[in-house]
């Protein structure tokens, strides 16, 4: 699955002129795809959006070439018979990227100077993406997933898809004979039935370790938790072969091989979700403890200023809120207005691009989880 990444989104805060930025969700199977309500979706908001434009003043030729890649995209039958949990588009009159991603939007568009990313800062942050290994001696998967999502990524050209294929298709007859040997010799070769036991655990190994750097490449691009499903006796054997810096130290038990993906799913958020659950809650734990010191700020005025010199480490961004207004980088002053115009932006996807940008982290908290409940945005200071 093609996610968007730290170079897609430097590509898109940098981006300035007349910018359309949509957000529907989609679904990955069923009546929907088949009825193409995806499709429809997209169609209907864009006739929406194309006459915003218009009385904004925009010129046809500009919206025209907006236009035609979006009606590109509609046209492409195989596109959505494959989709995620949401899809989001940025377009331009020179810029044209979109994106299937694992999070669920609320059906929305942004027309302004700059495209809108609020919506995807979940990807950025650390709120709930993770990689699934699915690890057995007759097969290996990998997944990318979320709490709401999973979808297979294609490994089989990077590793070793099964044990006969690492160490050699007599593996298993020879496994089989040193067992026959040892149970028709009784006691006197339970040496031998040991060092059979030695054997296969090493040739276990070897296998694992194959798999580990197959993967490693892929696994190094964005650094995600990795989370593997096996048997308890297979993952004290994979941990010995891994070098990922990211493993997860708990183990989905049991065989994955007995479940469908669906039901991996679920079986593996039980055992990761808490993690990244926590990230949040720290957060807003560590927020309320460090209130009304230096360390913390909820006061708007205060907190662009101290976001355009670096100093935020953690924004917490309530979901559904919004403050438009205007930054000025020289005086680093912030005007705050009621709604949205043509002159104005989002502060908040402002705050949220900037913060992403010097690597700090974003997370978007429900109105009633917000530690300062008075404001839409706070703060944690790195110093």
């Amino acid at each position: 699955m093609a996610l968007i990444d730290e170079k897609d989104l430097k590509k898109i805060t940098e981006f300035n002129g007349n910018c359309v930025s949509i957000f529907i969700p989609t679904q990955r199977a069923g009546k929907e795809v088949l009825e193409e309500k995806n499709k429809i979706h997209l169609k209907s908001l864009w006739k929406e959006i194309s006459t915003k434009l218009s009385e904004k003043g925009v010129e046809k030729s500009e919206i025209e070439a907006i236009n035609t890649p979006i009606q590109k995209l509609l046209n492409n039958r195989d596109f959505w018979r494959h989709q995620s949990d949401g899809l989001a588009i940025f377009a331009a009159k020179d810029f044209f990227e979109y994106y299937n991603l694992p999070l669920k939007f609320e059906a929305h568009y942004y027309i302004n100077k700059e495209f809108y990313i609020k919506p995807i800062v979940p990807i950025f942050s650390g709120d709930g993406r993770f990689n699934l290994l699915s690890l057995q001696l007759e097969e290996v998967k990998l997944y990318e997933a979320t709490k709401y999502s999973i979808g297979p990524i294609e490994i089989q050209d990077s590793i070793p898809q099964r044990l006969e294929d690492r160490v050699g298709y007599d593996y298993q007859e020879k496994t089989l004979q040193q067992k026959s040997g040892a149970t028709s010799m009784g006691q006197k070769n339970m040496h031998g039935h040991a060092g059979a036991d030695r054997e296969r655990k090493d040739e276990i190994l070897r296998f694992f370790r194959a798999v580990d750097q197959g993967l490693n490449e892929y696994l190094q691009q964005e650094k995600l938790p990795l989370l593997v499903a096996c048997q308890d006796y297979l993952f004290s054997i994979y941990k010995d072969a891994n070098t990922y810096q990211n493993l997860y130290p708990e183990v989905v038990p049991g065989n994955p091989g007995e479940t469908d993906m669906i039901g991996l799913h679920k079986k593996a958020w039980q055992v990761i979700g808490s993690h990244f659950e926590s990230q949040k809650r720290e957060k807003i734990e560590q927020f309320k403890e460090q209130h009304n010191t230096e360390k913390t700020s909820a006061v708007v005025h205060d907190i662009f200023p101290a976001i355009h010199q670096g100093k935020v480490d953690t924004l917490l961004l309530e979901n559904r809120g919004e403050i438009w207004g205007k930054y000025d980088k020289e005086t680093m002053k912030v005007e705050i207005e009621d709604q949205q115009n043509s002159e104005n932006i989002s502060l908040m996807n402002w705050a949220a691009a900037k913060v992403l940008e010097q690597n700090g982290q974003v997370f978007l908290v429900e109105e009633a989880q917000m530690p300062e409940k008075n404001s839409k945005i706070n703060a944690i200071y790195r110093y």
